[in-house]
């Protein structure tokens, strides 16, 4: 199967990066590629969230799991079930990453798989994986993975820090 380039997203200093055109029945796959995302803020997570069409804001419910794998430079190292990231039906933007800093060399890499978000009999399955730099001195893997609880067709998706400010590019491809 081939990807096709919808778009790119090249955010620098901007709150959010969203992705309002382009996502439609066309693909049953869509998957967003993040480049050095790097919050202007230190210790800031990337989210994303969804909005159904004709809806009015980034706020679908959600359920969701995460999990890491860390090294730190010290050379120590932990995996774990991250229960604190989960959403239960939430509405919050989802984490999709541990604390970046916002040092010259911190930042995080990663891509987001959005199944068959045109689909209005099923809810809305998508998994993340991402890498960054973790403002404690570490490189951490992070891995998302939930679904969007309706059966509307999803066209827009929103990706943001938790607060302040962000510099990233991020490319969204349809897959068919």
């Amino acid at each position: 199967m081939a990807m096709t380039l919808i778009t790119t997203n090249t955010s620098s200093g901007a709150a959010t990066s969203d992705f309002t055109s382009g996502i439609d029945s066309t693909y049953k796959l869509y998957i967003f590629k993040f480049y050095d995302f790097n919050p202007d803020t230190d210790a800031q997570h990337l989210r994303v969230q969804f909005n159904a069409v004709g809806g009015s804001g980034f706020d679908e419910t959600v359920t969701t799991t995460t999990f890491y794998a860390r090294q730190y430079e010290s050379d120590t190292t932990a995996f774990a079930y991250d229960t604190g990231d989960d959403q239960a039906q939430g509405t919050a933007y989802q984490k999709l990453t541990h604390p970046i800093g916002n040092g010259g060399d911190e930042s995080a890499a990663g891509e987001l798989f959005l199944f068959n978000p045109s689909n209005t009999t099923y809810v809305k399955h998508f998994y993340a994986r991402a890498n960054g730099y973790y403002q404690l001195d570490a490189s951490t893997a992070y891995f998302t993975a939930g679904y969007i609880n309706t059966t509307a067709a999803i066209d827009e998706v929103s990706f943001k820090a938790d607060s302040g400010n962000i510099d990233a590019v991020i490319k969204m491809y349809g897959v068919g």
